[in-house]
């Protein structure tokens, strides 16, 4: 069978899934709902690994491939899923097409950097492959429209990893704002302070480590030569290829906001902030950021901070929804409520600390996604395409205030704004071409 022949019968089977509550295999005949989902992993290293270890804690879930860069990570990895499992995966491949490849492969776990989602989650969807892809989904808001499509297209099953989405504490904090306790809500705050992560100190250009194939790893973003502060964990902090806190955090918290208040766009955004704590290190991205996104009558504040863990509430990270009785409190800890006070009377109950509870955000995401590729559902997934895709595009319009330092209106579609317009989307170096859906 030819790959474009692959394709087609993929698609094919995809899109007559929805009739019936079995599994499709790639390419494959349908097969019984308790057997095997065979999972593949492109991007081994950090969150990745977690997502991969999330599904493998699923006793219907078998790891059959790994794809990384880093030889040391995929021969690291490829030991670790064996303790795991008993077995090692039975594809390990440096280029993370032969994984798409694999007609074995079910569900293709996305755990690369940000620039690279758009291709890998495309290529998966066209492979007739279901997708559990990091967080933020696309690295521009273009990519985010063309995942959309791309997904819809092969009826593809689609979790993105906003696992506080399953999470049950901010379920229950979210049915309490709905019910109206707190009153009408004038602002929401939204607040990351990192204390956890310091500067990045200037860094010389260096020989690419043995075994990484650089080259790949770049993929689509510019052509610049190695540098340690570039590669691994810390190129959240480079535009090439991530967005900085805004989109690290922002699609999380910010996600929240939109939920808790039930609106998508807002009037206009604008947004200040700049190397104020590290002004000569090597981030690109601002380690101090002030967005205000308004609404009809009322605003969403973003505000976070590299090196401090001094937030609001006594928190270094959640959301405060302001209300006129109160104020609800909610991060990754619990949720409380602060009663409003008038010339010292409460207008409301105190609600107290309710802490996390459950097995956790990420484990109960990774069983809604099996749930939903079982059922082939793919509106159920409690962080579907379409909701990760609203919120990357969302912090994008955050970033892109910032960097024009120009206060914006948004359509939809454009700003109406050439500057503002040209951050839309991302400019691919060849080979790679943005795909067209």
């Amino acid at each position: 069978m030819t790959r474009r022949d692959f394709i087609a019968r993929s698609a094919i089977l995809g899109a007559g899934a929805s009739l019936s509550p079995l599994l499709v295999r790639a390419g494959r005949t349908q097969v019984d709902a308790n057997d095997k989902i065979r999972v593949g992993l492109i991007g081994c290293n950090g969150m990745g690994f977690s997502n991969l270890t999330a599904f493998l804690r699923n006793s219907e879930v078998e790891c059959i491939a790994l794809a990384d860069i880093d030889q040391g990570v995929l021969d690291r990895r490829a030991a670790d899923v064996e303790k795991m499992q008993g077995k090692k995966p039975q594809g390990l491949y440096k280029d993370w097409r032969h994984l798409i490849d694999n007609k074995d492969v079910d569900v293709v776990i996305v755990g690369t950097p940000d620039h690279w989602h758009c291709l890998q989650l495309v290529a998966a969807c066209e492979a007739g492959k279901d997708v559990y892809c990091e967080k933020p989904l696309g690295n521009s808001i273009e990519e985010c429209n063309i995942m959309v499509r791309a997904a819809e297209k092969y009826n593809r099953v689609v979790q993105v990893g906003q696992w506080q989405r399953s999470d049950p504490h901010w379920q229950d904090a979210m049915a309490y704002l709905h019910a109206g306790h707190i009153g009408k809500v004038r602002t929401v705050r939204v607040f990351s302070y990192q204390g956890w992560c310091p500067s990045i100190p200037v860094k010389p250009d260096c020989p690419v480590p043995e075994g990484v194939d650089y080259d790949m790893w770049l993929g689509p973003a510019p052509k610049r030569p190695f540098n340690p502060n570039r590669f691994h964990f810390t190129f959240r902090w480079f535009w090439d290829y991530a967005g900085g806190l805004m989109t690290d955090w922002g699609v999380h918290l910010l996600d929240y906001a939109l939920y808790g208040m039930n609106v998508t766009a807002p009037q206009s955004i604008m947004a200040s902030g700049g190397k104020f704590g590290y002004p000569d290190d090597a981030c690109e991205t601002p380690d101090l950021l002030q967005t205000v996104y308004t609404f009809k009558d009322f605003t969403v504040m973003w505000d976070h901070a590299i090196g401090i863990d001094d937030g609001a509430y006594g928190r270094n990270h959640g959301l405060g929804f302001v209300g006129e009785n109160g104020t609800l409190v909610v991060d990754r800890g619990g949720w409380e409520v602060i009663p409003e006070r008038v010339n010292g009377k409460a207008r409301m109950e105190r609600v107290e600390l309710r802490r996390s509870y459950g097995e956790g955000g990420l484990n109960l995401h990774v069983k809604n996604h099996l749930e939903c590729i079982k059922a082939r559902t793919p509106e159920k997934c409690n962080a579907n395409i379409h909701i990760g895709a609203h919120i990357a595009k969302f912090a994008q319009l955050g970033n892109i205030a910032y960097r024009t330092g120009k206060k914006l209106t948004w359509d939809g579609k454009s700003f109406h704004d050439r500057e503002a317009d040209s951050y839309l989307c991302k400019e691919y170096r060849k080979p790679w071409k943005l795909p067209k859906i």
